[in-house]
């Protein structure tokens, strides 16, 4: 593995199973684990949900950048939160590093975030808002892996052990 950043990096949406498959993959390659959300939560000292709702979008940005920086110094596998590839400074970070984007589809994420039931689109619609948010980070999740795994229809060993074999790394951190 890399002596300077992670072995993998994880990025996709909300829902994708990055905080699933991460700890699988850790354990196939030997290493360790990281989540920057429950960093985030760790320094907030609350749920992210709950620093999104009493604090805002921007105070959790601001307490996510320098999570994501330190993250991508750690040796393991990291997951990124969906949102972190928005930050510019964590997209340069993320350059020649490996990256491993998990594509998932809206109808997926809408399912595993909750959202599955059909709405009357209306402002403020929580469906509207997935499919815009992924409208936007879906290109920047592409342009900065450099690697996919579409999740859809993937168990998520089925997920780690297709990272393991695309990005060549072996428990012993040979093939890389």
């Amino acid at each position: 593995m890399s002596s300077t950043g992670p072995a993998v990096i994880l990025i996709g949406p909300p829902g994708s199973g990055k905080s699933t498959v991460g700890p699988l993959l850790a354990a196939q390659l030997n290493t360790g684990f990281l989540d920057t959300d429950d960093e985030v939560e760790a320094v907030a000292r609350k749920p992210v949900g709950d620093i999104f709702v009493e604090d805002g979008e921007p105070a959790f940005r601001a307490l996510e950048r320098p999570v994501v920086e330190r993250a991508l110094g750690y040796q393991g596998v990291v997951a990124l939160g969906s949102g972190a590839v928005l930050d510019q400074q964590t997209q340069r970070l993320l350059a020649g590093q490996q990256v491993v984007y998990l594509e998932t589809g809206f109808t997926e994420v809408a399912k595993r975030v909750g959202l599955n039931k059909a709405r009357i689109p209306v402002p403020g619609n929580p469906r509207g808002r997935l499919r815009a948010m992924l409208e936007e980070r879906l290109p920047l999740y592409a342009s900065l892996a450099g690697g996919t795994v579409r999740t859809d229809d993937l168990d998520p060993e089925e997920i780690a052990g297709r990272i393991a074999a695309m990005t060549g790394i072996t428990a012993a951190g040979s093939g890389r």
